[in-house]
């Protein structure tokens, strides 16, 4: 199954899952969901993990301490700070006061854990993009670009465009499109003290926090559905990170490769109550999840032969190359270093045109990929053209929160008032 074949599930002009939608607006459609047969038992379950004190993911429960340290920035690992600030109040620029009151919140205000990447809006936090003036949005894509490596630019424009392709396709472009993403700047940009922005929606989520020279841009959600457009590239932005985890497996002496498979099937009859969630199906480190306990499962990276660890390692790579080169390195080396506490597990088949799911969890770093069953597409089934990707920094480490906490300027979790 390839990408294109995702044509042949598109929906009926007048299935009832689209002419429901047409006539609402963004904020009508966020109370409509609340009532919808799918989305409404996710959002009641989310709605009560939110307001949670944060504790991070972890494997059992209890943060691992002193794995992020505030001074450990190596020459050559830098954060592009200085260019971001720049961006940033440029973007801050583009505003009138009321403008800069709406986007801008304390560094450790709770909304950092209001992004999910549904199409509906749950929480509007910051500004949106669709409606704001094309300056402003320039400038945000400016920030993005002082942020991000070239190749995860690339990334959240892809995704952006694939939101907008899908609405066009679906004639729901009021509800997703090219810039129905929110935007939101904690703190005061600085190239001495903490601060980031976010930007989330529809298969696409941000959150990016510096202290100096040091960034987290964590908890990170891409996605596609469907995973091409009309001439774009037929595997997908996602190619690469596929072709790499099936090579994983294939490195993998028969033994190894059954033990890293956790499920045989997508959907396993053996899955425990819970382990497939409607909206995130098999992914477990997707939106509101920021406390999840998270067990090690699979094989490590010590079982493996040296061709299947550095595949592994290169999947890695793949999956933080959105990273500017300075970080990107930062978190490489610290990968490294846990290299031998790092497993791997797998559900689904592994052959070309298999739908799946994998993950690579560390003490730093974990990471999935998860194919999906249609949202706005009517295969029943997962398939290779609707693709969920999580990464998270365990151990308290997203949204910069161990750092902020070293830091001393806040809490570990704050509960400063929106500006």
């Amino acid at each position: 199954m390839t990408s294109n074949d995702f044509r042949k599930y598109l929906l009926p002009d007048d299935d009832p899952r689209l002419t429901d939608l047409r006539g609402l607006t963004v904020r009508e459609y966020a109370e409509y969901a609340k009532t919808d047969p799918f989305a409404g038992p996710m959002i009641t379950g989310w709605a009560q993990l939110y307001p949670q004190p944060y504790v991070g993911v972890t494997t059992d429960g209890i943060v691992r301490p002193d794995l992020f340290r505030l001074n450990a920035v190596r020459p050559g690992e830098e954060a592009p700070t200085k260019e971001m600030v720049v961006a940033a109040e440029a973007l801050l620029d583009t505003l009138d006061d009321a403008g800069r009151e709406r986007v801008s919140y304390p560094v450790d205000a709770h909304e950092w854990r209001s992004w999910a990447n549904p199409e509906f809006l749950q929480h509007d936090t910051g500004i949106r993009l669709d409606e704001v003036g094309p300056a402003t949005r320039d400038a945000a894509l400016n920030l993005l670009a002082a942020t991000l490596s070239p190749q995860g630019y690339q990334l959240a424009r892809t995704a952006m465009t694939i939101n907008g392709y899908l609405g066009e396709i679906v004639d729901l472009h009021h509800l997703m499109n090219e810039f129905s993403y929110n935007l939101a700047v904690y703190g005061e940009p600085s190239t001495t003290q903490p601060w980031g922005w976010q930007l989330f929606g529809h298969h696409l989520a941000l959150n990016a926090l510096v202290i100096g020279p040091t960034m987290v841009l964590t908890p990170v959600f891409f996605g596609a559905e469907p995973n091409t457009t009309d001439g774009g590239d037929p595997a997908g932005p996602f190619g690469r990170r596929i072709e790499l985890a099936r090579a994983v497996m294939a490195a993998l002496p028969t033994g190894l490769r059954d033990r890293a498979v956790t499920y045989r099937q997508m959907v396993d009859p053996a899955m425990p109550e819970g382990r497939l969630h409607p909206g995130d199906e098999r992914t477990l480190a997707g939106c509101f999840q920021d406390n999840r306990v998270i067990p090690y499962e699979g094989i490590t990276l010590s079982d493996m032969p040296v061709a299947a660890r550095g595949l592994v390692r290169e999947t890695v790579r793949d999956a933080l190359g959105y990273l500017p080169a300075g970080p990107l390195a930062a978190r490489l080396r610290e990968f490294d270093e846990h290299a031998g506490d790092t497993w791997f597990s797998w559900i689904g088949g592994w052959r070309d045109g298999e739908p799946f799911y994998f993950r690579i969890q560390s003490p730093v770093v974990l990471l999935e990929l998860d194919h999906h069953c249609g949202v706005f597409l009517a295969n029943t089934e997962p398939a290779p053209f609707h693709i969920h990707t999580t990464v998270r920094t365990p151990n308290a480490g997203d949204y910069g929160k161990a750092l902020i906490a070293q830091h001393g300027a806040v809490g570990i979790e704050g509960a400063g008032e929106h500006r």
